[in-house]
């Protein structure tokens, strides 16, 4: 029985970790569903090749926030998997494996309903918010309250195709700011990146705006 409380003590704190680690990297910059699958595949090990990870690597305190990740995730995963074996090896009979296998159901039913409450995630974000806010040198910013985005208004991306309206124009032809949409700038399909354009900058096919 103690090995099924410790499996469900390590799910717990795996949990914990992730959440706290997914509130860290979106105060860096990375957008919430962003920072919660960096911080799944780097406990988990399992990988990430996504864009986002460029921007997480490149990023001297992410870089650190998942190295930490992957060390706890190697040794939470090693003592879960111990713990699940040795609580049903030193069952003895069927009527004791069922009893653990209940308890372990649902002590993990119970958890993933934890995991998921949009309550219990208000509560933990302002304390981790927190926490993070005291004991450590991450930059906390609210970078929707720092651009000031309300109503309408938001930042997003946007990939000029062929078909594409905007393609082969300059931004004085396109007049763009006549209908509230501001150009913060693009990178090209080379990679170059040009910041604050201006009027003559033309926008071509396959470049990414940022507006």
């Amino acid at each position: 029985m103690i090995s099924i409380l410790s499996l469900l003590l390590i799910i717990t704190l795996s949990i914990l970790i992730t959440r706290l680690a997914t509130l860290a990297l979106a105060h860096t910059g990375l957008s919430r569903e962003a920072a919660r699958f960096q911080a799944r595949s780097a406990f988990t090990g399992v990988g990430f090749t996504t864009m986002e990870s460029e921007k997480v690597v490149n990023h001297p305190v992410r870089r650190r926030i998942l190295l930490l990740l992957m060390l706890l995730g190697n040794a939470g995963i090693v003592s879960a998997i111990t713990s699940l074996l040795l609580g049903f090896m030193d069952s003895g009979n069927s009527a004791s494996i069922m009893a653990k296998f209940l308890i372990l159901l649902a002590g993990v039913m119970f958890l993933w309903g934890v995991a998921v409450s949009s309550w219990v995630d208000q509560y933990l974000s302002r304390l981790m918010s927190w926490a993070l806010k005291r004991y450590t040198n991450i930059e906390v910013r609210d970078f929707a309250n720092l651009l000031r985005l309300t109503g309408d208004y938001s930042v997003k991306e946007l990939l000029v195709k062929e078909e594409d309206w905007l393609a082969n124009q300059t931004l004085n032809e396109l007049r763009l700011r006549d209908e509230g949409v501001s150009v913060l700038g693009l990178t090209r399909e080379n990679g170059n990146y040009i910041g604050a354009p201006r009027g003559p900058t033309e926008i071509m096919l396959g470049d990414t705006l940022i507006l």
